[in-house]
């Protein structure tokens, strides 16, 4: 009965956000009470559980978030993401322009959310596209997994860190792990499926077409004033470097416990991204002209950008602690168990289902979490791995209810069989992929650990 009141459960936060258009914070809120309700927790103690829900949930999060979107806007803004893209595509030529494009949007979907990248660097693909003569469609494939995976797999971007926290995963290896997993994976569903689609035509259909689905204005310098490559890539890859030291750090043996204790401090996801605007405002900024008040005036228009991702978060937070509070993560775990299958496996199915269903990769990653967690907490699993399993699964099967597919279609002018060609395909490859990754790497590191 527990495993069918959570099946319904979920259908009625589907129901509540794909049919009654629904907020999703209040659509979790909403499942969250039902919950309560339904599985007999005092009414004393449902408020306190939402309220402790939405804030251990948002506590190590909202400085994380904020301060991601900063460094984003710095990174659009001062033209930082076209530097990389052109310094990349000109160090290999057109050759290797494919795995260029890939690398670059990896590279660049690291600090920027989806959308910033994309509307970004999509006008190169129609200017690389006149100058090569390859379809926009073949170039722009790598482009945007690069950019996907980044935001499926890897930290600090809000579905990765809010799963991570809620599994008590480790930055610093899944970070590794996610590099790993995201660099095959980025191969095989970014220039290997560009190759198939030569024969998809697009046409520059302008851009504004949707203004709404655009965080941050794409960065109008002319090529003369952008960034150098090399201070763009060092600057955008800071965060990573910096959380990946932390992590070499920690697992070296003959390090002093005092420099241990200085990397894990300068490793800690706030103060990463804390050092990186810092220095990104003044090496990108500052040193170059740029207005100071006018880019604090963009931090903090990046600020209201995020809100409603913090109260995604928030509302899933609040639907996870009743859970738990309920005691039905812990009925749900002994379920789990007797499943025949992996739960990584189980992890990966949970999240494409309601990827399917609602469309946000997101949301479908943090309602597979709050479900998994108890998994988790058993130790049957690694978290880390769980972290990218999940996000594998909540990249699958994009359709017409993901923004991120109108956005695909409406700029490369295509009708919804060629969308569901590439676009489409090269998600659900991403995701496939990913889970095949995550589980071969689950084997080696199995086999490692054993003596």
């Amino acid at each position: 009965m527990t495993v069918l009141a959570v099946l319904l459960l979920i259908g009625l936060l589907i129901l509540l956000i794909s049919w009654g258009g629904v907020p999703p914070f209040a659509a979790f809120l909403a499942t969250a009470l039902t919950a309560a309700l339904c599985f007999g927790m005092p009414l004393n103690d449902i408020g306190k559980s939402l309220e402790r829900g939405v804030g251990d949930m948002l506590g190590g999060l909202t400085a994380i978030i904020c301060l991601g979107a900063m460094f984003g806007t710095i990174i659009a803004d001062s033209g930082a993401a076209r530097s990389i893209a052109k310094a990349l595509i000109g160090a290999v030529g057109v050759r290797l322009i494919l795995v260029a494009l890939a690398l670059t949007g990896l590279i660049v979907g690291i600090p920027l959310f989806y959308s910033v990248g994309f509307v970004v660097l999509v006008p190169l693909i129609f200017s690389l596209g006149a100058r090569t003569k390859l379809p926009a469609v073949q170039l722009g494939i790598p482009l945007v997994c690069g950019l996907s995976i980044a935001h499926g797999f890897l930290p600090p971007h809000p579905s990765p860190i809010a799963l991570i926290r809620l599994f008590g995963a480790d930055m610093g290896l899944t970070l590794i792990y996610g590099m790993i997993v995201g660099g095959v994976t980025l191969m095989i569903a970014g220039p290997m499926l560009a190759l198939t689609l030569k024969g998809i035509a697009a046409q520059p259909a302008g851009q504004g077409k949707d203004p709404s689905a655009v965080m941050f204005a794409q960065s109008n310098l002319p090529e003369e004033r952008l960034p150098g490559a090399f201070n763009s890539c060092l600057t955008a890859l800071l965060p990573v470097t910096l959380i990946a030291a932390a992590t070499a750090v920690a697992y070296t043996p003959q390090m002093s416990l005092q420099l241990k204790a200085v990397a894990a401090f300068l490793g800690q996801p706030a103060v990463v991204l804390m050092l990186s605007v810092i220095y990104a405002t003044f090496s990108l900024g500052v040193a170059r002209g740029m207005n100071l008040k006018a880019l604090m005036q963009a931090y903090g228009a990046s600020l209201k950008d995020v809100s409603g991702i913090l109260l995604i978060l928030a509302g899933a937070g609040a639907l996870k602690q009743v859970f738990v509070d309920s005691g039905v993560s812990a009925q749900l775990a002994a379920w789990l168990q007797t499943v025949p299958a992996s739960p990584l496996v189980l992890g990966w199915i949970i999240a494409m289902v309601i990827r399917i269903a609602l469309g946000s990769a997101t949301i479908a990653g943090l309602t597979a979490a709050g479900i998994m967690v108890p998994i988790v907490a058993a130790g049957h699993v690694d978290p880390n791995l769980m972290v990218l399993s999940i996000g594998a699964g909540s990249l699958m099967c994009s359709h017409v209810n993901d923004a991120g597919f109108w956005l695909f279609k409406e700029y490369f002018n295509l009708d919804l069989r060629d969308t569901f060609r590439s676009w489409t395909a090269m998600e659900s490859l991403a995701g496939s992929v990913g889970l095949l990754c995550v589980l071969g790497l689950n084997l080696v590191l199995s086999l490692y650990a054993k003596p």
